[in-house]
């Protein structure tokens, strides 16, 4: 399928001004391929409710303006709520440029550039090709031992004198036997339209266990593409919690390979939506052998005219006898204009196996709300506590202990807007 008029002469004159380094070669590749195959359209099956001419209109602006990202002067005071609120030792890319200023760099963790190291080979993905003929930089990290914080990933875009356009790519390798704590944080600002696509690809060796809270935080209107690709080793373990609450267009993939026994992941996912906003969250599971564990739960709260995808995918390959794979997904519309299309999907090509999958989708009960409101709260009230009721399961799921407090600071706020909005 071609692609949908991104301005690939725009773009190969961009990536012609970028310095010579060791990505050069992989830009030029990445640029043929995209001239190739363009990127995903509604009619590719992955893609079909999700349209990416925003991303696409963001980029070509940004282009024809010189590609150029300049960070506002309040990016610094984002940047220092963000990092005070969680006690992580942070990694910053802002606007696609890599500060490691706030790292405290020791014997636990190793980081190098793609530009200092060697660039990842072209992965066979969608969105992949864009962010490497457009990556400035790219992010290697080893994690060898635990540590006394949690690593930090802040990524963050500012786009106040114009479009921005950021590409984010890191590889991240937990060592065998290692316990490791990871925060992704996701934020933008700013009035002009912002588009960032990152990828995260993570390797777990044998019987190391992650903890990994992802939240995303940007600006209502601002788009976003983010990719998580996880590979399992033997008896590792991989708890992982998602909460979208911002953003525009906001597109999550997360491919999760179990290639080795006794791996087991449980990762879990809140997104909140009002007006405008488009959510969408694909998950694969990829059970390659047996016996392997794995167990998703994914929840919505909608509002407004918006529009929330979830598509969640497990593939019991063949051999993978002994695979317990489990995926659920809730829904509460608060408006009879949100929309939600859930889609949980299993293939099984293996005898012995345990796999459940289910979808609800409702509004608050009246019978709840008439409770509340006979023990003297008004309607505004009630819809607060069913709402945070439905949410608070997943917060209190969070597998990093420190982010608890943070997370429900956010998600309390953006339900009240929810409901304000409801309301009105």
């Amino acid at each position: 399928m071609k692609q949908q008029n991104l301005a690939i002469n725009e773009l190969r004159e961009a990536v012609l001004r970028m310095p010579a380094d060791r990505l050069s070669a992989t830009r030029t590749a990445a640029i043929a391929s995209l001239k190739q195959n363009g990127l995903p359209t509604l009619r590719h099956e992955d893609w079909k409710y999700t349209d990416l001419r925003p991303a696409i209109e963001i980029s070509n602006q940004w282009l024809a303006a010189g590609a150029n990202n300049t960070a506002s002067d309040t990016v610094a005071d984002a940047i220092a709520t963000i990092t005070s609120s969680l006690d992580a030792n942070w990694l910053l890319i802002t606007n696609g440029v890599i500060d490691t200023s706030h790292f405290d760099r020791g014997a636990s963790i190793e980081i190098a550039r793609f530009s200092d190291t060697s660039a990842p080979p072209l992965a066979d993905k969608p969105l992949a090709d864009l962010n490497a003929a457009l990556l400035n930089d790219g992010l290697k990290i080893h994690v060898h031992a635990a540590t006394e914080k949690p690593l930090g990933l802040l990524i963050i875009d500012a786009a106040d004198t114009g479009a921005s356009v950021s590409q984010v790519n890191i590889e991240i390798k937990i060592a065998a036997g290692c316990d490791a704590e990871l925060i992704e944080y996701q934020a933008s600002l700013g009035t002009q339209d912002s588009y960032c696509n990152s990828i995260i690809s993570m390797q777990v060796e044998e019987s190391a266990h992650v903890s990994y809270v992802r939240i995303q935080d940007r600006r209502i209107g601002h788009t976003q593409t983010a990719r998580q690709s996880i590979s399992m080793g033997a008896a590792s373990d991989l708890n992982m919690a998602s909460y979208d609450l911002g953003g525009g267009l906001i597109r999550n993939d997360l491919d999760i390979d179990l290639n080795a026994p006794h791996a087991n992941v449980v990762f879990n996912g809140l997104y909140l939506a009002g007006d405008g906003q488009h959510i969408d969250n694909h998950s694969r599971v990829d059970h390659r052998v047996g016996p392997a564990s794995s167990s998703q739960e994914y929840r919505g709260i909608l509002n407004g005219r918006c529009r929330c995808v979830w598509n969640g995918k497990a593939i019991v390959h063949k051999g993978a006898d002994g695979t317990d794979a489990n995926q659920s997904n809730h829904n509460l519309l608060l408006s009879d204009h949100a929309e939600i299309d859930a889609k949980p999907e299993l293939e099984i090509y293996a005898d012995e196996v345990k796999c459940s999958h289910g979808t609800t989708v409702g509004q608050l009960d009246e019978t709840s709300l008439f409770y509340l409101r006979t023990r003297g709260l008004d309607r505004r009230q009630a819809k607060q506590i069913l709402t945070h009721a439905f949410a608070a399961d997943l917060v209190g799921r969070t597998p990093i202990d420190m982010t608890r407090d943070t997370i429900t600071a956010l998600v309390g706020a953006r339900l009240a807007v929810l409901i304000q909005e409801e309301l009105l």
